[in-house]
């Protein structure tokens, strides 16, 4: 539609009005020996995206890359291969319209399936590739030899603690499952102090209803309501990416964080609590790439963090983790200036 068309633009100009990361020195210093060093930012090189159908992935993946001073090639879905030409046609043109290499974004220009094997079984000329899809296409990836910056599954959380203001929690929860559920960062688990258990859900629960939500619960959750259909081990390993929501009651805090560090997919958790101390200790032990207080989960999002666009949420520790923007498509280098040391 023409409004997307327009979405896909605007992000693009957003992206292109962003710092330029690359020659950023991070941090520097001179040692008693009179050498001086920098921490340079530098591009990653070449990077593969293969992604599975949003054809606006294209253009957002191609001007992060560009940015970012990277090379890019590009393998999509067989149902947005036309619509991903005509993108990455575009940005080729504005390359050659302002002195930039042509070949700094390419388009695998096939629907054969092996060209994503060709592509994970060449690091000599790939550095790192990013999967944007299911589950099935991450791990094909992740089995290839070139490295690889994952998105996992958003299999996200939000804990209502025993000290919560429930109007926020009742706000925040109805958005955070129901804004966009098809969403990586849309809550997947609603955990519940048992404090509050009976006065919090007798609220949360008709609120998500009235959202066109259902409940998957356990016994407590049942009690309080009896459209609550039971929820089964699989339920807590679930991203729905649906109106779906599973409801569990927890003794407290460290509670909340066993659950969620044992079933989360490590992608965004939030906490909704007046209590500092309590919001400290979720914020600390919880062993996720983006964790909030009073926010709700679908501010898992790279324009949300001022980032501009972004590639996917890195959930793994190496190298980048949460949004991946043109900073986190960057490395570095050590830079050292000296005037005829040698090293005894």
């Amino acid at each position: 539609t023409p409004e997307r068309i327009k979405a896909v633009a605007d992000a693009v100009r957003d992206i292109a009005e962003l710092p330029d990361p690359v020659g950023k020195v991070m941090t520097s210093w001179e040692q008693p020996n009179g050498l001086k060093f920098k921490r340079v930012r530098v591009p990653l090189g070449v990077i593969g995206i293969v992604f599975e159908s949003r054809p606006n992935v294209t253009a957002d993946a191609g001007a992060l890359c560009l940015k970012s001073g990277n090379a890019v090639i590009l393998r999509c879905g067989s149902e947005s291969l036309n619509s991903a030409t005509v993108l990455a046609d575009c940005l080729r043109q504005a390359c050659a319209e302002n002195g930039l290499p042509e070949a700094a974004i390419q388009l695998v220009p096939t629907r054969d399936r092996e060209a994503v094997g060709a592509m994970l079984s060449r690091p000599d000329l790939i550095d790192v590739l990013i999967p944007r899809g299911g589950k099935s296409l991450i791990q094909r990836v992740m089995g290839g030899q070139v490295p690889v910056l994952a998105h996992l599954d958003g299999l996200c959380h939000v804990y209502v603690d025993g000290e919560a203001d429930l109007d926020m929690a009742e706000q925040v929860v109805v958005n955070a499952k129901m804004r966009r559920t098809s969403v990586c960062g849309s809550a997947e688990t609603l955990l519940v102090d048992s404090r509050i258990a009976d006065t919090a859900l007798a609220r949360l629960i008709p609120a998500l209803q009235t959202a066109g939500c259902a409940i998957r619960g356990d016994a407590a959750a049942q009690a309080i309501n009896d459209l609550v259909t039971p929820a089964t081990e699989e339920d807590w390993h679930t991203e729905y990416l649906a109106p779906v929501i599973s409801v569990k009651v927890v003794d407290g805090v460290d509670a909340a964080i066993e659950h969620i560090n044992h079933y989360g997919s490590h992608h965004t958790d939030s906490i909704i609590t007046r209590n500092a101390t309590t919001a400290e200790r979720f914020l600390n032990r919880i062993d996720s790439a983006i964790v909030l207080h009073n926010a709700s989960t679908q501010y898992a999002d790279g324009g949300e963090f001022g980032f501009g666009a972004e590639i996917g949420i890195a959930t793994g520790r190496l190298h980048a983790r949460g949004p991946v923007g043109v900073e986190q498509l960057t490395t570095f280098k050590y830079q050292v200036q000296g005037n005829g040391q040698t090293r005894p």
